[in-house]
């Protein structure tokens, strides 16, 4: 079970709310996006393309492209990378990934 470290003196202790899947959580300002939805209880982030098998979290340090979700809006971002704002938008993202192009 994930769990989340005691804070030291020296770490922001501010929560924020951000919205998982229209899921209200609560998150601690300074932690990512991954950290703060398994600290919540989420165990699945997206489904892949082919057998829409469950993935969730899985390196932490943005190599395994295990988090990838649709944050405020934009699409494939690497939850463990990206730290929680107040008001955030986060979507599990389903089945195969969406690519934005500008048309300018």
């Amino acid at each position: 079970m994930f769990k989340r470290l005691p804070l030291s003196d020296t770490t922001c202790n501010r929560d924020v709310t951000i919205t998982f899947d229209d899921l209200t959580v609560t998150a601690r300002e300074g932690e990512t996006v991954a950290a703060a939805l398994l600290a919540a209880g989420m165990r699945n982030c997206r489904t892949t393309p082919v057998s829409e098998s469950p993935r969730a979290p899985y390196c932490m340090m943005g190599v395994c492209f295990e988090c990838l979700m649709e944050v405020d809006g934009v699409p494939n971002v690497q939850a463990c990378q990206m730290l929680v704002r107040e008001g955030m938008q986060v979507r599990s993202q389903q089945g195969a990934r969406r690519l934005v192009h500008d048309h300018a």
